[in-house]
């Protein structure tokens, strides 16, 4: 038996050892003549510590539900199962079913606790006090020597009324120095890579990270920025670089496209109207960073604040970024109509088709989004008096924005993200092949002293960039993806910019507008220089 949460109540359990022979996703099914409540742990389960190496938990909510555990398992790590019930003390037998890769080992592990020794304790005003810390400098503290015959693994736990601290120290204690000769402490429940919150207010991190995952443990609270670690130092100067570069190349479009020489078709409506949203992609990139810094450097920031942040800056940034790439696309879309209809080509409905979609289209990709407003939230708790992370933050309030999807909810938000990246990349890249391919039969038909072949090589040539530019932008967003189905209990802090620098690479497509169509592009470079040489002559 062991205690499931803080409410103290008695469980029988199960622990079973997990291996698997390949890594990869699994699912575990749970059934019987009882209420199942299982979880899974990393490398081992601490009946005494329940929340410690814990990765994912789940149990039956109804009769009609059976427990259901979906879970990545790596070929090089013990996993451990432990099965209880729902409520406390309950019997009865249950089944295990798992489906995945290829075969799963198991192997029963629970065993009864060895007791060796019960020993009570009493602290009242007699006893001894000592500087326990700066945080709780007055405590009442028992000593007790230990020694063991035998050498090897033991467990020390105390039942109690009160908020019980425990210390290890070799060969002695003194409490004049209580740091000296200490091995091991514990004060309260320890978190797994997978869990928010403490034993009595628990989330478990799904699928995902987010800015808040990445640079959670780097930041110090009630630090100055000066005094961060160099990696918020470094990343805080690669953002005001990458929001300089961002409003040159969206100065340098606009410039380009606000002409009427680039009006005369929807290209170029399309192309002015994402000059404007790239600026705002990448002026939310610098908001959510420098929101996500400056919160947890502030510990005692508003809920309200932070819940109004939580809430809208996410995505209202996947909207411009979004947008700017279905923008790329109406292009490819509008460059491969042009050369189907050739001289037949209506350049006054380009312009109307182009006002509508600009209109239409940011209404379509907001309700693709429209799920995250319901399911973002703000996850708030306490840690208990005198535990806060090093002593940094006094107000014991830990903050985090988190995403609660059920799986049906986390599969159609997997599919949102797929549909924004890869829909873009495959429109411009079938448009691209139509324009080369379309060209060169249009050119074949007129100039007939060359072969179709020789034709496409030709317009390979001439039209290169516009397989190039789509290839590019899906490979810089990719990381985003990634980054947005890496199982949540990654450990982001001993590999930071192993997550930290894909991250800010996902966003460098929205600074790329410029070089991509505008350099390559004669007409566009003509209206550009055009453009800039009137504002040279207007100016003093």
């Amino acid at each position: 038996m062991y205690y499931r949460d803080c409410k103290k109540e008695n469980f029988y359990y199960e622990s079973i050892q997990v291996k698997v022979i390949k890594s990869g996703y699994y699912t575990f099914r749970v059934s019987g003549a009882i209420d199942p409540y299982g979880s899974i742990y990393n490398n081992k389960f601490n009946p005494l510590d329940p929340m410690d190496n814990l990765l994912n938990q789940d149990y039956a909510r109804n009769s009609d539900i059976q427990l259901k555990l979906d879970i990545y398992l790596d070929a090089d790590i013990i996993y451990v199962l432990v099965m209880t019930t729902f409520d406390s003390k309950e019997v009865g037998e249950f089944s295990i079913n798992i489906s995945g890769r290829n075969e799963v080992n198991f192997e029963r592990l629970s065993i009864p606790v060895n007791i060796q020794l019960k020993y009570p304790l009493k602290l009242t005003e007699d006893s001894p006090t000592y500087y326990r810390d700066c945080q709780v400098p007055h405590c009442h503290y028992e000593t007790l020597q230990i020694h063991v015959n035998t050498t090897g693994s033991y467990i020390l736990w105390s039942k109690s009324n009160t908020d019980a601290y425990g210390y290890i120290y070799k060969n002695d204690f003194n409490p004049l120095k209580p740091s000296e000769n200490l091995l091991l402490s514990h004060g309260g429940p320890k978190q797994s890579s997978c869990v928010i919150g403490d034993q009595c207010n628990v989330y478990m991190k799904g699928i995902g990270l987010t800015l808040d995952d990445i640079l959670r443990d780097e930041l110090q609270p009630n630090t100055a920025l000066n005094n961060q670690s160099f990696s918020i130092k470094l990343s805080a100067g690669l953002t005001i670089i990458m929001f300089v570069a961002g409003l040159i190349n969206s100065i340098l479009s606009f410039i380009t496209f606000q002409s009427k020489d680039a009006q005369q078709v929807g290209c170029g409506m399309y192309l002015l109207t994402s000059s404007i949203t790239s600026l705002l992609a990448i002026s939310m990139f610098i908001i959510k960073f420098w929101f996500v810094v400056l919160t947890h450097i502030n510990a005692s920031t508003s809920l309200s604040v932070l819940r109004g942040g939580c809430a809208s800056i996410e995505p209202i940034l996947k909207l411009f970024l979004y947008l700017d790439s279905w923008l790329n696309a109406c292009v490819a879309v509008e460059r491969a109509v042009l050369i189907f209809k050739g001289v037949n080509f209506d350049k006054k409905k380009s312009k109307s088709i182009a006002r509508r979609t600009i209109v239409i289209l940011p209404f379509c990709i907001f309700g693709t989004l429209i799920h995250e407003l319901a399911f973002r939230r703000l996850f708030v708790y306490e840690a208990a008096p005198g535990m806060s992370k090093n002593n940094e933050n006094p107000n014991n309030r830990y903050v985090s924005c988190i995403t609660h999807y059920s799986p049906s909810i986390q599969n159609y938000n997997t599919a949102v993200l797929f549909f924004h990246l890869v829909g873009p990349f495959i429109i411009n890249l079938l448009s691209a092949l139509f324009i080369i391919f379309g060209g060169a039969r249009q050119r074949s038909n007129a100039r007939t002293n060359q072969n179709f072949k020789e034709h496409v090589q030709e317009q390979f040539r001439e039209h290169k960039q516009l397989i190039i530019s789509p290839i590019v932008l899906l490979v810089l967003s990719i990381p985003r993806l990634i980054i947005s189905l890496l199982p949540g209990c990654v450990k982001t802090s001993e590999n930071l910019w192993l997550y930290l620098g894909p991250y800010f690479i996902s966003f460098t497509p929205p600074m790329l507008i410029f070089l991509i169509f505008v350099c390559p592009s004669e007409l566009y470079m003509k209206a550009f220089k055009q453009s800039f040489n009137r504002i040279r002559r207007r100016t003093p």
